[in-house]
């Protein structure tokens, strides 16, 4: 597994049907079984440079062509609402816990700046030291470390390589499409 240099900053992290794959491109149970193997590699894990003020990363050779990342969470960081368009993937927490809260509702793909959310559609999940999730395509979530005191540490992995992310603000019941970031944004 080749590593890149770390890249400290603010940067993406991702409930939809399963997409369809290519020959060969990883599924979302191969995803979750990288960033699983992964997240149990301990020199790897302890390997990333940690900041107390911003999560950092380091990018991973992810399997068939994903996309892969290793990312540190310092204490009260996190994602924002975003998705990962048109890419499934997987992420575990490999050391502290991380706070998924999530949308089971499909949204419309483009074409919308303000959406009304009916009530229910809310998930959240706790996922502690060997807990991760598997999710489809354009599925809408934040990933929040809440700790006061902890760091945690995560492996993430997307097929097919992000093609971009979009960020929203959410008030109440209310979501608003705020920024649509492509690779360069982040690379």
């Amino acid at each position: 597994m080749s590593v890149s240099p770390s890249v400290p900053t603010s940067a993406p992290v991702s409930a939809g049907s399963p997409a369809p794959t290519a020959a060969g491109a990883p599924t979302q149970a191969e995803l979750l079984e990288f960033v699983r193997r992964t997240a149990a590699d301990t020199e790897l894990i302890a390997s990333l440079p940690l900041d107390p003020e911003g999560r950092t990363w380091v990018r991973l050779d992810g399997p068939g062509g994903s996309e892969a990342w290793l990312i540190g969470w310092p204490p009260g960081t996190g994602t924002g609402w975003h998705d990962h368009a048109e890419s499934v993937g997987a992420f575990l927490t490999a050391s502290g816990e991380l706070k998924e809260n999530s949308l089971v509702a499909r949204l419309p793909t483009d074409g919308w700046q303000t959406l009304e959310l009916t009530e229910g559609i809310d998930r959240e999940r706790r996922l502690s030291a060997g807990k991760g999730r598997a999710f489809g395509r354009h599925h809408v979530h934040e990933v929040l470390n809440e700790s006061t005191e902890e760091h945690a540490v995560s492996v993430h992995a997307y097929y097919p390589p992000l093609p971009r992310i979009r960020r929203y603000s959410r008030t109440g019941q209310v979501l608003r499409l705020e920024q649509v970031e492509r690779p360069e944004d982040w690379q």
